[in-house]
């Protein structure tokens, strides 16, 4: 089965850590991302930018989409990223969620795919 794996981060999180250790926590989710392939668990994973550079379209009724820039949603963490797994089952997914490198500094999300296809 499938999982998505979010990622949410305080926004500026990450802003402490000094360029040597931005470029280890870098290799480290890498490596990650390498592992999860190699044992058949990994199907894709980004960073993203942050909220500043996001923008929401609401529909909602509207005979346009209406555009707005930032986040949907006013919260204390933003969505950072993501890692889509497979795993047998949510206990799985749940302990591969728990070694994402980045996650010691946010909370994860792990959600399952709703195969509607």
């Amino acid at each position: 089965m499938k999982y998505l794996c979010l990622v949410y981060l305080e926004p500026g999180a990450l802003a402490h850590l000094t360029a040597e250790e931005q470029a280890a926590l870098d290799r480290e989710s890498l490596a990650y991302d390498a592992e999860l392939e190699r044992l058949g668990h990994f199907i894709a994973a980004s960073a993203l930018q942050g909220p500043s550079t996001a923008r929401t379209i609401r529909r909602r009724g509207r005979p346009a989409p209406m555009v707005t820039d930032g986040p949907f949603a006013e919260t204390k963490e933003v969505l950072g990223g993501f890692i889509f797994i497979e795993a047998a089952d949510m206990e799985e997914a749940v302990a591969i969620a728990s070694r994402i490198p980045v996650g010691q500094y946010g909370t994860i999300e792990v959600r399952p795919d709703l195969d509607i296809g």
